[in-house]
């Protein structure tokens, strides 16, 4: 999987605008089922950029902490045709990062990865192709294509034989009241 470079900017100790660190530090992956990383992440808005430090660390589950937002870049390799070892893998990532609403095996028969979050999304397709899936769509995105998901169900299908990286923020918002 790939290793995005991150470059945070801030003022330097005279106050001048300089590259204050150059690594990937909030990286999660599992081979074979995705890679990730938070780029940045607040925990208010608007943003605070009197408030030094990697704001990135403090991300550890799938949505920003309450009021704040995140960016994050997802790497995701070819479905696997082993359905019921990718949910398990899914499932197991889900817990891990306290999902808020896990999906329904109903969801689960639609596509391993379907999942919401209480969020406004905004995603890019940067690099490949991958399927937007939702409850009774699917569009495929290439790179430049934007979606933008207001809390609802939705999952990402690559079914080409690349790697497809998406980029995009994450904001807190009020839940939608949903069926499931």
């Amino acid at each position: 999987m790939s290793r995005w470079k991150r470059y945070v900017v801030g003022p330097d100790e005279e106050g001048r605008s300089a590259v204050l660190d150059a690594e990937q530090t909030n990286v999660q992956e599992n081979p074979g089922f995705f890679w990730r990383c938070t780029v940045w992440g607040t925990e208010e808005t608007p943003a605070d950029n009197t408030i030094d430090g990697d704001r990135s660390l403090m991300i550890t589950t799938r949505e920003p902490m309450p009021g704040g937002m995140l960016f994050r870049n997802l790497e995701i390799p070819p479905d696997t045709k082993d359905t019921a070892e990718h949910i398990a893998q899914l499932t197991k990532l889900s817990t891990e990062i306290k999902q808020t609403v896990m999906p329904s095996e109903e969801d689960l028969k639609r596509h391993p990865s379907m999942h919401r979050t209480n969020t406004l999304d905004v995603i890019t397709c940067v690099i490949g192709e991958i399927y937007l899936v939702t409850d009774v769509d699917e569009v495929l995105m290439t790179p430049g294509d934007t979606v933008v998901i207001r809390g609802t169900n939705h999952a990402w299908s690559n079914r080409s034989d690349k790697p497809a990286l998406l980029s995009g923020v994450m904001v807190d918002a009020v839940p939608k009241v949903q069926g499931h």
